[in-house]
């Protein structure tokens, strides 16, 4: 029988049990990777913040106070953590010019993924405000909710579904048109 979250956290917190915490980064490692891939559009980078977020949440796994999921505490550390790399290297604007030169050269062309061309949805995610596409990827590449990506990015409810909708429907008239060009 597989222990929960939460039992694997308390084991964590009551005696600093490394195998538990291993057994929690395990289940989260690629949901955390691939939220920071989303947001960084950089593999070194998104490893680099997984990998800090992690450190980070085993440094404070005291303070996981069993509201809410641990999952969402999880991802609201490592959305810290993509802030505050954001706020200090500005990386993420530079990644996201290097990747638009990119589409620019196969612009025309469908997008081939095993030829290592961009995904059109990462196309289309590049195009969107950054809060924008950081609530659509909490929501979307997490899995975490309304509620749980308002509470990591710390904005309300409402303004959380108003970026998304927003940015969703950015998304689908982008696709439709870069579909529409293709054919």
């Amino acid at each position: 029988m597989q222990a929960s979250d939460l039992e694997l956290v308390a084991l964590v917190v009551a005696s600093r049990d490394q195998h538990a915490f291993g057994l929690l980064v395990k289940r989260h490692e690629l949901l955390i990777r691939n939220m920071m891939l989303r947001m960084t559009s950089n593999h070194a980078l998104a490893d680099d913040l997984a990998q800090n977020a992690f450190l980070r949440a085993w440094n404070k796994i005291d303070s996981f106070s069993g509201k809410g999921t641990f999952k969402g505490w999880l991802c609201r550390i490592a959305y810290t953590e993509f802030l505050q790399s954001y706020r200090k290297r500005k990386s993420t604007a530079k990644t996201m010019e290097k990747f638009k030169a990119h589409n620019e050269v196969i612009v025309g062309q469908r997008a081939n993924w095993d030829n290592g061309d961009a995904m059109d949805i990462d196309y289309a995610l590049s195009k969107l405000s950054e809060i924008e596409r950081n609530l659509i990827v909490l929501c979307y590449s997490t899995g975490l909710t309304n509620d749980e990506a308002a509470n990591v990015s710390g904005l309300p409810v409402g303004t959380v579904k108003s970026h998304i909708k927003r940015g969703k429907e950015k998304m689908r008239n982008m696709l439709m048109t870069k579909e529409a060009v293709v054919r």
